[in-house]
């Protein structure tokens, strides 16, 4: 299954990480985050990030240069770099090491995630997506993320799910529900309803309620609004 484009946080500034793993998650990301660089290259295998955000102070042998060399050894993944060191010394440094960005502390986060996106974008590794509020459609595959996690959908619920998306905001009977996602309307009217108490129980795993009831109308998505901290 395509996955929508994740990012893993190296930083062991615990406030700087949680911050910026919330923002990205915000944004739809698949994002996970850890302290410092021990085992980078495992968790780089197990995670496969299209994209890592690495702190250059870390604690321990090897500072983010050089772990971005390890990561770009076992994997071609590009970097952005986030640091206090704002010299031209150090930029060259980064640069050096393979950076896809620089980016110096302290930071506006939106701006962050604006160049997240750039490079995402310029590499070819950002799908095309569809954002409603916390929920991102990856309409490249059968990705849908919620909140900053992946949910486990099935086919037919990834496809009820993306058309009443396209239709978010307008109440859909069951037949219509039957010809656009199933192609019949003369199927049970419960299948209808089987499947979407499947996808609102895991849509509401990891947030409000966004999949609504109209009592003898039908059903319509109404996604949550974002709402950024002053």
């Amino acid at each position: 299954m395509s996955s929508c484009a994740r990012v893993l946080v190296v930083e062991d500034d615990a406030l700087i990480r949680e911050s910026v793993l919330a923002a990205l998650a915000h944004d739809g990301f698949v994002v996970r985050g850890v302290e410092d660089g021990t085992g980078i290259a495992a968790v780089s295998a197990d995670f496969l990030p299209d994209l890592v955000l690495l702190d250059v102070s870390l604690p321990g042998p090897a500072d983010g240069f050089g772990l971005a060399r390890v990561l770009r050894r076992d994997r071609d993944v590009p970097v952005i770099f986030l640091t206090a060191r704002d010299t031209a010394a150090d930029r060259l440094a980064g640069f050096d090491a393979g950076a896809d960005d620089y980016v110096v502390k302290p930071f506006i986060v939106e701006e962050l995630i604006a160049r997240v996106r750039a490079v995402l974008r310029r590499l070819g590794r950002l799908p095309a997506t569809l954002d409603l509020g916390d929920l991102t459609i990856d309409e490249g595959g059968t990705a849908v993320v919620r909140a900053g996690v992946l949910l486990d959908l099935t086919a037919t619920e990834y496809r009820l799910l993306a058309y009443l998306a396209h239709e978010r905001g307008r109440i859909l009977s069951k037949t219509q529900l039957l010809t656009q996602v199933w192609g019949y309307d003369d199927y049970d009217a419960n299948l209808v309803e089987v499947h979407v108490s499947a996808l609102r129980r895991k849509l509401e795993e990891h947030g409000p309620r966004i999949l609504h009831t109209v009592r003898g109308f039908g059903y319509v998505l109404r996604p949550v609004e974002k709402v950024r901290a002053a």
